[in-house]
């Protein structure tokens, strides 16, 4: 009769249960997927794997010191975003620098140290079990068994597809998710990605889109996209916000609100590829695209383009959106104080825009990435726009995970949305003062979530409408009016359509009439054949927006049935 186990060796087992029990976890918090026993049948396996070629702990303990540092990341992601650790929160840890993680942080920094020696103590100590029991030791006779149907199963991926042999029964995505060495996968997919990003300019590099202007000939012209940062719809006053958040852009006569334009997904890195390039919304989780953006469609037009940019480039053009930045004939990246209140404000893109209106080519797109409303608020704006109080400046440190400081979070807020409609003026002026045909395409990225009313919850990615419903605008000059009618009649036509950050690429190419092969212009809300699409959005897998509910005080964006998995 066998001896019971001793206390440390079941410590150590209930460890590895715990460990192992992160998908089921996951489950509790986010809707119910079909696919548990193939994640009971992953995860089991590959225990049972590691065992059978290491036959006793103390030989691969060590390789699951990744699982136990990332499984306070895992659980928080899931708590409060609905989806576990993917390789895009793995880029967002890579192109962010101590100081602006610290920011970010802000009071809950030493919680995060004391996680953190927590956990090493929690590795340590089952590693230390691991060492000395003896208890575990695979060393019978099944263990060969299992080597052998494990070197089977070797040769069969390896060996199965030219022998015509059934592939795994069991999805990538699903091995992904499985804990712990499904974590592998995703550091493996991650590689792969950041890869795919450094090379992604060398692949593309022969790709057109065939595009030129339509007609004859077409005289000097500018085209503007800005592309705002975390604005909020309904916080802009020419959208019914009772604070007057836009004073100066509500002046302004051919400025067409679009009132009903949501993005797919509430990141910088992943909405704005989806802005500017043909990159489906249920892509936009996976970095990089095998197409390029419009900028390149414009230089293939004819037109000298501009990527000026407020935002913070990382590495060599190794992220989403900077290696389509790259594609312009000039780059500017401005920032060099990050998110930090060493960062510029956005009248910063002002001087290089007024040089790239009066560039001789004369038929010009210049794009402009602004800082917007990105945290912390009280950066984003010079001490004379801090109109609404108290106000962040009033704090050192502030957390804006400190639901305490709610009241000087939003007026903040507020005043950096005023900021920006004097931004905005601006770079219209500057447009009026070119006399040239010019128009003007603002659309922000995302929203925000600000603990509205009984809601606990700030900053984005919580899958809430405040997220998701952005602003967006187009502004045109008297002498565009007069050369494209036709397309401001159908934009003030389809300014309350239903629209998406999907439709900015085929509306940017048509408004300055450029064509190309396959181009959608039933996506282009200046044109007479706009057709509505389904706009999905990243909320606990891809929901329909406008068949979901908006559930409680945050919004959150529910499915009326069962959302589409990511993929």
């Amino acid at each position: 009769m066998s001896r019971p186990l001793r206390p440390a060796t079941l410590y150590l087992l209930l460890s590895y249960a715990l460990l192992s029990s992160m998908p089921f976890i996951a489950r509790l918090v986010g809707p119910q997927e079909d696919d548990g026993w193939q994640l009971l049948g992953t995860g089991l396996c590959a225990w049972i794997a590691v065992w059978a070629l290491c036959k006793r702990p103390a030989w691969f303990h060590l390789l699951l010191l990744p699982a136990f540092l990332a499984l306070p990341t895992e659980l928080y992601l899931l708590t409060y975003y609905g989806q576990g650790i993917s390789t895009h929160h793995l880029g967002i840890i890579t192109e962010t620098s101590p100081s602006e993680a610290l920011e970010f942080l802000g009071g809950k920094a030493w919680l995060l140290g004391a996680v953190l020696l927590a956990v090493l103590l929690w590795f340590g100590s089952t590693w230390v079990v691991a060492w000395r029991t003896r208890e575990l030791d695979w060393d019978d006779r099944s263990r060969w068994v299992v080597l052998a149907v494990l070197a089977l199963g070797a040769a069969a991926v390896a060996f199965g597809g030219k022998l015509g042999l059934p592939s795994l029964p069991v999805e990538r995505a699903v091995v992904a998710r499985s804990w712990p060495f499904g974590l592998t996968m995703r550091g493996v997919d991650f590689y792969k990605e950041r890869i795919y990003l450094a090379e992604l300019n060398r692949r593309s590099a022969s790709f057109r889109f065939g595009a030129a202007q339509a007609g004859p000939e077409h005289g000097p012209q500018v085209v503007v996209v800005v592309i705002g940062e975390s604005s909020r719809y309904d916080r802009w006053s020419l959208n019914g916000y009772v604070r007057d958040t836009n004073p100066l852009l509500a002046r302004e006569e051919n400025l067409v609100m679009l009132k009903d334009v949501i993005t797919p997904v509430s990141a910088t890195r992943l909405s704005v590829p989806v802005i500017i390039s043909r990159k489906p919304a249920m892509q936009s989780l996976k970095d990089g695209f095998t197409e390029k953006s419009f900028l390149s469609a414009f230089k293939e037009a004819g037109f000298k383009t501009f990527w000026i940019s407020n935002q913070v480039s990382f590495g060599k053009f190794d992220t989403p959106v900077s290696v389509f930045a790259k594609e312009a004939d000039d780059v500017q990246f401005l920032n060099l104080g990050g998110f930090s209140d060493a960062s510029n404000h956005d009248a910063v893109l002002l001087d290089p825009l007024r040089r790239a209106i009066a560039d001789p080519a004369q038929k010009v797109l210049v794009v402009l990435h602004t800082l917007g409303s990105h945290w912390n608020y009280g950066h984003r704006y010079p001490k004379e726009f801090d109109r609404w109080q108290p106000s962040l400046l009033s704090l050192e440190k502030p957390d804006y995970t400190d639901v305490r400081i709610e009241p000087q979070m939003n007026n903040s807020y507020d005043s950096a949305i005023l900021y920006t409609d004097w931004f905005l003026s601006n770079v219209i002026g500057l447009l009026k003062e070119s006399s040239l045909p010019s128009s003007l395409l603002y659309v922000a990225d995302h929203g925000q979530t600000l603990y509205d009313k009984s809601c606990k919850i700030a900053f984005h990615g919580h899958n809430t409408q405040y997220e998701f419903h952005v602003p967006a605008f187009v502004w045109y000059s008297d002498a565009y009016g007069e050369r494209f009618p036709d397309k401001v009649d159908q934009l003030r036509k389809h300014r309350t359509f239903r629209l998406s950050t999907e439709n900015m690429f085929h509306t940017v190419l048509d408004m300055a009439d450029i064509r190309y092969p396959g181009e959608r212009l039933d996506w282009s809300f200046v044109h007479p054949s706009l057709k509505r699409h389904k706009r999905y959005v990243d909320s606990w897998g891809w929901t329909d927006y406008d068949d979901a509910t908006m559930k409680g005080d945050c919004r959150e964006v529910i499915a009326n049935g069962k959302p589409l998995r990511r993929q």
